[in-house]
């Protein structure tokens, strides 16, 4: 008999296990420490009392899933549902359960941040997990959109000049990164501004490599675009690779179409090269050309799931 109750941050550990347990079935690359999890289960917009669940067998957890709401919106609030069921009790009802229960926790959440909007419901998965297309559409969801992990092996690099305007991450310019994410992404399907603390939980986590991120300026100073970079302890003792992550790649809309994106990836490449990194790697959206004329290869590909809640 399974236990049901909210996630809550001391459940780190036993979620690490369960998402390593889904990754040895799924091999979609993604291994995790308990660091890891607990930075998303204190998401200061996951509100794990009222948007999450999870499933256990005795002091194992088997299933979960969590909402995670936008901090602001304008015309739709689109949540982001996640989860997982480990791979011995798939097939006996638990995610159709959790899905619904998280569709649930979705309007909860919305209804309190808001409510004049309209509701979507997004979940991202792997295109190659067996059962979520069919999970998915049976709960009402559809596909929307396309995305794909792309590689880039870290030998071989052209030569590259040193570029006097871009600089490395620090304290001192965090804020400009910050800004410049925000700038930059503010016309992005389905993104939102990062608030200080957002950006804090989900970019200047653990998992950031400062020596790895970079933004350039312009002529006259202004910070222009950025490139982040992000590599997980976990995938590097799993598989004996060290990935360079470009999690954030942008440029401000003003300064598009000079180059600032390209050379920012080119500076990136040589500097994880230099520190012993093996490949560097990125997710886009496959409608994107800017990585495969930088020279990465598609490796996976995802879908955007959304439903129109109501």
């Amino acid at each position: 008999m399974l236990s049901w109750r909210p996630l809550t941050s001391a459940d780190a550990q036993t979620s690490a296990d369960l998402l390593n347990a889904i990754e040895a079935v799924d091999q979609i690359g993604e291994h995790y420490t308990a660091e890891d999890t607990l930075t998303e289960l204190i998401d200061p917009y996951a509100d794990l009392e009222r948007a999450s669940l999870a499933a256990f067998d005795g002091d194992a957890m088997v299933g979960y899933m969590k909402v995670r709401h936008k901090p602001s919106a304008e015309h739709v609030h689109r949540v982001t549902m996640d989860g997982g069921v480990h791979p011995d009790h798939r097939r006996r009802g638990l995610g159709t359960a959790l899905v619904k229960a998280g569709v649930e926790a979705a309007k909860a959440v919305h209804a309190l941040h808001h409510p004049t909007l309209r509701l979507v419901v997004d979940v991202h998965k792997a295109a190659q997990i067996a059962g979520v297309p069919e999970l998915m559409r049976s709960q009402g969801f559809a596909p929307v959109r396309h995305y794909q992990r792309m590689e880039h092996p870290l030998t071989d690099l052209p030569p590259v000049s040193r570029n006097p305007r871009i600089e490395a991450w620090s304290q001192q310019n965090d804020e400009d990164f910050r800004f410049v994410r925000n700038e930059s992404y503010a016309d992005h399907w389905g993104t939102t501004p990062m608030p200080a603390d957002q950006w804090q939980n989900k970019i200047t986590n653990q998992t950031f490599q400062r020596d790895l991120s970079f933004m350039m300026r312009d002529a006259d100073g202004v910070a222009v675009g950025l490139l982040v970079t992000m590599s997980w302890e976990a995938d590097t003792e799993a598989t004996g690779i060290r990935d360079a992550h470009f999690m954030l790649v942008g440029t401000r809309p003003s300064w598009r179409r000079q180059g600032i994106a390209s050379a920012l990836i080119a500076h990136a490449l040589h500097a994880a090269s230099s520190l012993g990194y093996d490949q560097a790697s990125a997710q886009v959206d496959t409608e994107s050309a800017l990585f495969e004329k930088a020279g990465f290869t598609a490796r996976m590909r995802y879908v955007r799931w959304a439903l129109e809640a109501t």
